[in-house]
């Protein structure tokens, strides 16, 4: 029986194990995350050391993405996510047992976030690319929503449940808990039944390679300014979830169990973001949701910052997820509509920086911009440049729409699609 449009990646069998074994995996992932987060502010008090907590474990990937890029074009794509999953799972587990003991230190979740980001410095390239060859480009549109909405379902369950345990036995249970998920993952991953590896030949070194991966991001105009845009997106806005812990606990004076709750209607939004994609079957019109996504992520995070009611202030970051994550999702769906396959894993790198190695540079900059300024008018300042961002991104549009049309169409008639079906197809 064939599968509702929304869900037919699923009809792929790879990418349903692949997306059943990420979901338990990533409920985990965000645990972590806020346990992690709450367990610096509760031994510290720092806003400083929040943001730094966010640069020590992003800022690999800006730093070591492009080399992750490469290694993703020319190996195993299936082999290099197993061995990557299996570190961040050793990680998680180590972290697990410090806290348990009571040893731990902040220099050992700084440490440990170090190392996770490096990690996902070579983990981001290989799964993103990896996700086309589960299901081909017919079904990518579906496949990268449907990723996302797993994020995202994860973002809601995750921050609660880990707010929940958190104020209940501690954040060491939390890391136990992610380490644990991991064995769902890497499971799906080794019953998988992938195609052979691609044969790929290596052309000049690797710092050719990642020249190479840079230089066509930069001269391709469509691929530019969504990179720019997601950059500018998660270097201004996205910090607003490293200064989390602040707003719960001195602004609305709730706590962890607040946190959680924060965390988690900001998930709500991202879910229900990333499943507006799903019902999609092409990519026209998705440069207008891209420039309106950032514009109304920027007005939410505005008003967030004004409010000083923890049932309005919830209300307020369901908007800003769903925003967030359509800006987000809907350019990493154009992205990969546009790029050849034998760059996929190196322009897919360049987007791991903009999306996640420009935010721990946020992380770092709010962190710093708090304390003299204030939670509340640093989110407030990047939600204003966000807007900006937006602005000048929809003005560009009717330039870039006809590269952008073209750079499609070459990619589904090389991947065999009928020109009449391709055309069809174009994107704006």
């Amino acid at each position: 029986m064939p599968l509702p449009t929304a869900l037919r990646a699923l009809q792929n069998r790879n990418y349903r194990l692949f997306a059943a074994g990420q979901l338990v995996s990533l409920i985990g992932t965000w645990m972590q995350m806020v346990a992690q987060a709450w367990l610096i502010y509760r031994l510290t008090g720092s806003a400083a050391l929040l943001g730094l907590i966010g640069f020590a474990s992003q800022i690999p990937v800006f730093l070591l993405a492009p080399l992750g890029g490469v290694i993703a074009d020319r190996a195993n794509r299936h082999s290099v996510v197993v061995v990557t999953q299996a570190v961040a799972m050793a990680l998680a587990l180590t972290l697990a047992a410090l806290t348990l003991t009571g040893v731990v230190a902040v220099w050992h979740i700084f440490a440990l976030a170090a190392l996770l980001g490096l990690t996902n410095a070579f983990d981001i390239p290989a799964r993103q690319s990896f996700i086309v060859e589960m299901v081909g480009r017919e079904d990518l549109i579906n496949a990268i929503a449907l990723n996302s909405s797993m994020v995202n379902g994860a973002r809601v369950v995750g921050p609660a449940v880990a707010g929940l345990v958190v104020a209940a036995v501690g954040e060491g249970w939390c890391f136990l808990l992610n380490g644990l998920s991991y064995v769902a993952v890497i499971s799906a991953l080794l019953m998988m039944r992938p195609d052979p590896p691609r044969a790929v030949r290596a052309h000049g070194s690797a710092l050719e390679s990642i020249v190479e991966g840079f230089v066509y991001s930069w001269r391709t105009a469509p691929v530019r300014a969504l990179l720019l845009l997601l950059g500018l997106v998660s270097l201004m806005g996205m910090p607003y979830s490293v200064l989390m812990p602040i707003f719960a606990d001195q602004i609305l004076e709730g706590g962890a169990n607040a946190y959680g709750l924060l965390m988690s209607a900001s998930g709500v939004g991202a879910l229900a973001g990333a499943a507006s994609l799903t019902v999609r079957k092409h990519v026209r019109g998705l440069g207008r949701w891209v420039a309106a996504s950032a514009c109304g992520f920027g007005v939410c995070l505005i008003a967030f910052s004004f409010s000083r009611s923890l049932w309005l202030s919830v209300a307020l970051l369901v908007p800003v997820g769903f925003c967030m994550m359509v800006e987000m999702a809907a350019s990493n769906t154009l992205i990969q509509s546009m790029i050849p396959d034998r760059l996929r894993g190196r322009v897919m790198a360049v987007y791991s920086m903009m999306f996640m190695g420009m935010a721990p540079l946020g992380a770092l900059m709010a962190g710093a911009l708090a304390a003299p300024l204030g939670a509340p008018l640093t989110v407030a300042i990047g939600g204003g440049v966000c807007i900006v961002g937006g602005v000048v991104f929809g003005a560009r549009l009717p330039v870039l729409r006809g590269p952008a049309r073209e750079l499609i169409v070459a990619q589904q008639l090389s991947a065999g699609a009928p020109p009449d079906e391709a055309i069809r197809s174009e994107g704006e």
